[in-house]
């Protein structure tokens, strides 16, 4: 019995590179802001710094960070894959997503807890 391609990891992941990096576009805009806050002067950057101080912040930076690394460590798979000859794609496939899911999460987690 064939399975749906929707049931496959690899398809989710591929949804999964696709909007991280989706919301890393959305929040580029928001980088530029702060930069030019930072031409502005100091005080008006101080304030946004005392306001990115807040834990809701942190948690909202901790999950950027993550998006972060979903987007690269899927990426690399997918240069992985489309560049080097492997002899069991399926396998290497498998074990490249689960890479990618564990090492977002846990330096979503190292970075939460070092800014909290």
């Amino acid at each position: 019995m064939m399975t749906s391609f929707r049931e496959r990891r690899s398809y989710w992941a591929s949804i999964f590179h696709r909007v991280s990096g989706l919301l890393l576009v959305l929040f580029l805009p928001f980088h530029f802001l702060v930069l030019g806050l930072s031409i502005e002067g100091a005080e008006r950057l101080d304030r946004f710094l005392r306001l990115a101080d807040m834990p809701l912040v942190k948690l909202a930076e901790a999950g950027l960070v993550v998006l972060l690394t979903v987007h690269m460590v899927l990426g690399l798979r997918l240069l992985v894959l489309e560049l080097l000859p492997w002899p069991n794609l399926t396998e290497i496939k498998t074990q490249w997503i689960n890479l990618g899911i564990g090492a977002s999460l846990v330096t979503g987690l190292i970075f939460l807890i070092g800014a909290l």
